[in-house]
């Protein structure tokens, strides 16, 4: 009986761990899992940078830029991200963000402006995952393989259907 009371006393632990750090990064511009630990820590949640480590994994936090060029951690699933206030925008909307698309074959390079690359890759992969096998991101490029027998008219279809290019 012991066992399991320890055991439930672990998991709320970790639940109201995992959901501060939910409102946090939906209230604050955090940069780093620094940052992010020490707000933490002021909240009264005794943790080590490496638990912090699979939390942000287990949680699927993302890091997007801002207006200024600065990676911030998001909540995954966010549609966009307002480079202002860091607050999620409605309609997800990211062809402003995408300057070029260009194929060899059945790959895509997608030229993005900086610092943006990452962020329009993460909305590829959740987005049209029915078509992409995967995307590769610098700063402002991105590598597109679509899976085996979509070609480029039926990417660029998928690209402008989810909102990401039009």
């Amino acid at each position: 009986m012991r066992a399991i009371l320890a055991y439930l006393y672990m998991i709320t632990k970790k639940v109201k761990r995992l959901t501060a750090i939910l409102e946090l990064v939906g209230r604050h511009s955090i940069r780093s899992q620094e940052d992010l630990l020490v707000l933490l820590q002021k909240r009264g949640f005794k943790i080590t940078q490496a638990t912090l480590s699979r939390d942000i994994k287990q949680l699927k936090l993302v890091k997007l830029p801002d207006a200024k060029g600065n990676y911030l951690y998001a909540i995954s699933g966010e549609k966009n991200f307002s480079k202002e206030n860091n607050n999620p925008e409605g309609g997800g909307e990211r062809s402003a963000d995408i300057l070029s698309v260009d194929f060899s074959n059945n790959l895509a390079v997608i030229k993005t402006r900086p610092g943006y690359a990452m962020g329009v890759a993460f909305d590829i992969d959740n987005r049209i995952s029915y078509a992409i096998l995967g995307t590769i991101a610098g700063d402002d490029t991105i590598l597109v393989i679509p899976k085996e027998g979509f070609d480029k008219n039926q990417i660029l279809a998928a690209l402008r259907e989810s909102n990401i290019y039009l």
